[in-house]
């Protein structure tokens, strides 16, 4: 009786690990596409921290953001602003800016396959 109980939990622990790695394969190409649509190289996408300081820059913040963003409640206000830039880099209303704060796997992935360009922006 234990062996199917350790076995129905390792397949269960299976599906987590798998699934998780398809997600983050997702994310790192969508953040690859992204990048060069941005006019960044590709490959910032796989490096943990300089990838969000790359997001930073292509939405036209500095990049010292990144240490509002590890600071609590604060947080959440400045990765509004982060991502209502990066949709106005790209064209987008802020609606969409919305979208990337709740369905942010799902947006991203619009924002990098779809036809839009990157308009710029102006990094202070």
């Amino acid at each position: 009786m234990e062996e199917v109980i350790f076995s129905i939990l390792a397949l269960g622990v299976e599906t987590i690990v798998t699934i998780s790695v398809l997600i983050l394969a997702f994310k790192i190409i969508t953040k690859w596409f992204l990048f060069e649509k941005g006019g960044e190289a590709g490959w910032i996408s796989i490096i943990p921290i300089y990838n969000t300081i790359t997001i930073i820059r292509i939405a036209g913040k500095p990049w010292w953001w990144l240490f509002l963003l590890i600071t609590p409640i604060v947080n959440l206000v400045f990765l509004v602003l982060i991502y209502d830039g990066l949709s106005k880099a790209f064209g987008k209303t802020s609606g969409f800016t919305v979208g990337l704060f709740f369905l942010n796997i799902i947006f991203m992935a619009i924002l990098a396959f779809d036809s839009s360009k990157f308009e710029g922006t102006k990094v202070f």
